[in-house]
Order: C-alpha cells, then structure tokens, then sequence
C-alpha cells in the first residue's frame, strides 16, 4: 500500500476515532468509577455547586440553539454531509462551532460540582479532543465553501 492511499485509508478512520472519544469522554461524566480516586482538588462548596449547575443549563442551552440553527445539516462527523450549506446565521453568527464549546462548558460545570481530579481530566481531554475535530472541521469546511474563509475571518471563535 502506497503512503497516498495509507493516508486516504486512515482518514476516515481518524474522524471516526475522534467522534468516538468525544462520546466516550462526555460518557464518563455520568460514571463513577470505583477504582479510580475521585481525590478532590478543594472542598466542594454549595457556591461551587450551583455555579457548575448553571453553567451545565447555559451549555445545554447553547447546544439546543445551535442544533436548531444548524437543522439538517447537523452530524456528529467534522466532514460535511452532502448536500449542505454553510450555516452563519443565528449563533453561528457569533461564534464557528457553538456546539464544541457547549460540550466544554458542559465538561467545565461537571468539574466545577465535583471539583475532582477525576472531571479535570475528563474536561482537558475532551477540551484536547475537540481542538484537534475543529481543525480537522475546518479543513473539510474551507475545501467545500469558497466562502469559508471569509467567515473565518468574521466570527474569529
């Protein structure tokens, strides 16, 4: 197998894999595991406690706009699906990837109730995850819209 068709064959395989761990790290949010130490970092306070709760609503908020803004052209996938069109209206107008970044946020309050090494983790690799999907996102985004660029320049996050 040639090094070109070695790199068209991982391709799909690698968004693939970067779906997959998103899932899986948002997954193991709502698990806890007994072997592993849930060592605080700090005591968690009632503060701490509605503060990650809020922050949890605000992310799902921004989430269910940002689905609704997206409407058929939404996939989990970072390639586009055929037959779409750039989406920059409604949120999309303020920020590229509202729907990455609520996933942070959601990752961010989770750690902010729990306050654990544990949800640190799981926040930085999802944080880690994600950063590598919207560059690969965006590759996809700029070979199929011409115009891409342009709203790149425009909504800087």
């Amino acid at each position: 197998m040639s090094k070109f068709q070695l790199k068209n064959f991982f391709k799909p395989a690698y968004d693939l894999m970067l779906v997959f761990l998103q899932f899986f790290i948002i997954i193991l949010h709502f698990f806890q595991w007994e072997f592993l130490p849930q060592k605080q970092i700090i005591q968690a306070s009632p503060f701490s406690y509605s503060l990650g709760i809020l922050i949890i609503i605000i992310a799902f908020i921004i989430m269910l706009v940002s689905i609704k803004d997206l409407g058929r052209n939404l996939s989990p996938f970072p390639r586009p699906i055929n037959n779409c069109n750039l989406v920059t209206t409604g949120i999309y107008r303020f920020t590229r990837h509202p729907m990455y970044y609520s996933l942070i946020f959601f990752s961010i309050g989770f750690f902010i109730i729990k306050l654990s090494i544990y949800y640190l983790f799981l926040t930085i690799s999802l944080a880690l995850i994600i950063k590598f999907k919207i560059a690969l996102e965006e590759k996809y985004l700029m070979n199929k819209f011409k115009n891409y660029l342009l709203y790149k320049n425009e909504v800087k996050f």
